[in-house]
């Protein structure tokens, strides 16, 4: 049994570490009667240039999902960089899917450069007394990828060509598998020991 657990972790941790699988990553809070599940593609980590997806599962107190029809939502973008009052961006928003999640309310977003953002969704009832009015604000730190400028009506353009990601770009993902194999020797040196012990 010993040997099975040892074994199974070191594999579990090489394998894991080699392709690069973080921690699925959610954020939850609540405002009023309303709480919000909260996350951002690829594993809460975006990179500047590249488009990302957040979405946000909502629900109302006892756990009833709100989707988007139902809801006048509004997501606003800002940077924490120039701590401006005004939004850099200011993103549609839209149905979507999301895990088990039906229909909430998801934006495509590129920030234009790397740094600290912040994510403000606010929301209505569209129909009168369904929840109260909510507000929620979500730190979001943006990774280095390429940079992009803003252009008039808020489109976003590269200004250099994107480079082509690089496979297992996960950073955890050498410590991880080294970890694992060096758990895995480990465990079979005890084992190995310990069965000459028992002759």
């Amino acid at each position: 049994m010993a040997r099975r657990t040892i074994v199974g972790i070191g594999i579990a941790a090489i394998v894991g570490g080699s392709l690069g699988i973080p921690a699925i990553a959610h954020t939850v809070k609540t405002d009023a009667d309303v709480g919000a599940t909260f996350h951002i593609e690829p594993n809460h980590n975006p990179r500047a240039g590249e488009t990302a997806r957040a979405w946000f599962a909502l629900t109302r107190k006892g756990g009833t999902l709100i989707p988007l029809e139902k809801c006048n939502c509004q997501l606003w973008v800002y940077s924490k960089l120039t701590k401006g009052t005004s939004p850099v961006l200011q993103p549609p928003l839209q149905a979507i899917d999301a895990e088990q999640y039906r229909d909430v309310p998801g934006a495509e977003i590129v920030f234009p450069e790397p740094g600290l953002y912040e994510l403000e969704l606010r929301g209505t009832p569209k129909e009168t007394g369904a929840f109260q009015p909510f507000e929620f604000t979500y730190t979001v730190t943006v990774s280095p990828g390429t940079p992009v400028k803003l252009e008039d009506e808020g489109k976003i353009v590269p200004t250099a060509s994107p480079s082509p990601q690089k496979a297992f770009e996960f950073p955890g993902a050498a410590i991880a598998g080294g970890l694992g194999l060096l758990l895995l020797l480990v465990g079979w040196r005890f084992l190995a020991r310990r069965s000459k012990f028992d002759d």
